[in-house]
């Protein structure tokens, strides 16, 4: 896909994946972008693994298959990383961005020989610290847009504010713990980018 990326990610049942892929699909929208945001259907329980999809543009988008040579990979349950094969197709000129609190050089034994920039985030301690309970999927979102690029900071955090005012109208608390959390999450990455930047920079 031209002038555009292709986003897949992978979660289970609960976690908000399918939730966290429609709300990039709806933020990248009202910055004028053409976007798809849809979840691969299947058994819809509680825990079971789940698939979701993303395609961000500035052209028209003619293609409605899945995603199977994706820009970018996020991985909102680690645990996933010994049943699925997160990494099949994913370019090595993208990334995949995982929910862990294990370092890169650990998690990347996991990822079959994956050559391109792998981005972790603590999403569940994030979450935990700023809403109270696990929700991993709003610092998720956050990292898959600091890594992927598709909107400045301040754009989407201006337009996530917007959202999470109308869904929690009557919970000011939720707003404030989403918000901090995708912050948080967003500037975690955004220093990690930064410092492979510098360090490729100086090679």
């Amino acid at each position: 896909m031209k002038n555009g990326i292709e986003i897949r990610w992978h979660g289970r049942g609960g976690q908000g994946a399918k939730t966290a892929a429609l709300l990039l699909a709806d933020v990248a929208f009202k910055t004028g972008k053409n976007v798809q945001g849809f979840p691969e259907y299947g058994p819809e329980r509680m825990g079971a693994p789940i698939t979701a999809y993303n395609r961000i543009s500035s052209d028209v988008i003619r293609v409605h298959s899945n995603i199977y040579h994706p820009d970018y990979v996020v991985v909102v349950d680690e645990t996933l990383l010994d049943s699925v094969d997160v990494t099949a197709g994913l370019k090595t000129t993208g990334a995949i961005i995982i929910n862990t609190a294990k370092d890169r050089d650990e998690i990347s034994k996991k990822l079959k020989g994956y050559k391109g920039r792998v981005y972790t985030v603590d999403a569940r301690k994030i979450s935990v610290e700023n809403l109270g309970k696990n929700f991993p999927n709003s610092p998720m979102l956050a990292a898959a847009v600091a890594v992927s690029g598709v909107m400045p900071r301040d754009e989407f955090i201006c337009e996530m504010e917007t959202s999470y005012q109308h869904k929690f109208a009557k919970k000011p608390e939720v707003i404030r713990g989403n918000m901090k959390a995708l912050e948080t999450a967003y500037d975690v990455v955004d220093k990690m980018i930064c410092k492979d930047d510098k360090e490729r920079l100086s090679a």
